[in-house]
């Protein structure tokens, strides 16, 4: 069973809400990066960074320098968010504390995540590039957006109370989790890639799609694009039957059982997205949803595994028989 929470100073309560929001607010900042993708607008500064067309506000912007512009000023305040975050866990929480060390490592990762993004412009994998570098750069930044959520989520974990992970003896519990996040990361990438491949290469109807992507002089985002669903459900699979094993035989904690149930919900409906994406050729509101769900279902396996090791191992040590112990242990 869950242990019983003490109750929080005030101050540490408002940190954890702060630190949810500001997890839901770089959920928002994400979105808003994959529509200036999804729109052809990372050209709209040119490829100037950190200012927009050699400007600090851009003078008579178009359409795509606007969203662009806009993306950037989110993200900038993204930076100043998280700098808050850790100047604010430095204050409430003592040295060494679980919350502290979260909080810094979110803003490594913001400012990793900010260096990316230029990256991105400066080198002009933006707009119509389809070259291989554009893809590797964003596999990179994904898998840095996606660590930094993680980050945040369980420095909000923590916050609210969560208890510290504890990984040594454990059984095969971390294993079992970390071939999932492992496995969910490479998922991820795999979905920016083939997003990517949406974007450049849309197809007008369902036929036309799957014929060039099976066509020996396809594209190599296009080629790629045909392992995305195939991957989706064997990862999917694995790590909702695994976080199922684990809350219902190795950890059976109410927590544990609540967020795998949060966990095949959300997998459950990006199932259901993926398909709905395939179908009706990747619109780009449907591709905003898709992410949304890519980002909660990475959540809801950070925080069940957290919870998951956090909980002693359900396996009772063995007792040697009293009938086979000395007389003089009795």
């Amino acid at each position: 069973m869950d242990q019983p929470q003490t109750e929080q100073p005030p101050r540490r309560t408002r940190f954890a809400a702060y630190a949810c929001g500001v997890v839901a607010y770089n959920l928002a900042v994400i979105l808003w990066g994959a529509y200036v993708r999804a729109s052809v607008s990372g050209n709209g500064c040119g490829s100037h960074w950190p200012l927009c067309n050699g400007e600090v506000i851009p003078a008579a912007p178009q359409l795509k320098t606007l969203i662009e512009f806009t993306h950037r000023l989110t993200s900038g305040l993204s930076v100043v968010l998280l700098v808050v975050l850790a100047v604010w866990a430095w204050r409430v929480y003592p040295k060494g504390h679980r919350v502290r060390r979260a909080a810094l490592w979110s803003v490594f990762f913001i400012f990793t995540e900010a260096l990316l993004g230029a990256g991105l412009v400066l080198f002009e994998y933006v707009a119509q590039d389809a070259s291989v570098g554009r893809a590797l750069f964003m596999s990179v930044h994904l898998v840095n957006t996606f660590v930094l959520l993680a980050v945040l989520a369980l420095t909000a974990w923590w916050a609210a109370g969560g208890p510290r992970v504890r990984l040594g003896g454990q059984g095969t519990v971390p294993h079992l989790f970390a071939l999932g996040l492992a496995g969910t990361l490479v998922l991820a990438v795999s979905g920016a890639v083939t997003a990517l491949g949406d974007t450049l290469f849309p197809a007008r109807t369902l036929a036309e799609g799957m014929s060039r992507d099976f066509s020996p002089a396809a594209h190599f985002l296009l080629r790629l694009r045909v392992l995305h669903p195939a991957l989706a459900l064997a990862v999917g699979c694995y790590v909702v039957l695994t976080a199922s094993y684990v809350s219902n035989f190795l950890r059976p904690a109410a927590r544990v059982r609540r967020l795998t149930g949060v966990l095949v919900v959300v997998f459950l409906l990006q199932l259901c997205a993926g398909l709905l994406n395939l179908y009706l050729l990747a619109p780009v509101w449907l591709q905003l949803t898709h992410l949304l769900l890519a980002d909660l279902l990475w959540l809801a396996l950070v925080l069940t595994a957290a919870a998951a090791l956090a909980q002693p191992s359900a396996q009772p040590a063995q007792v040697e028989p009293v009938g086979l112990r000395p007389a003089a242990e009795l």
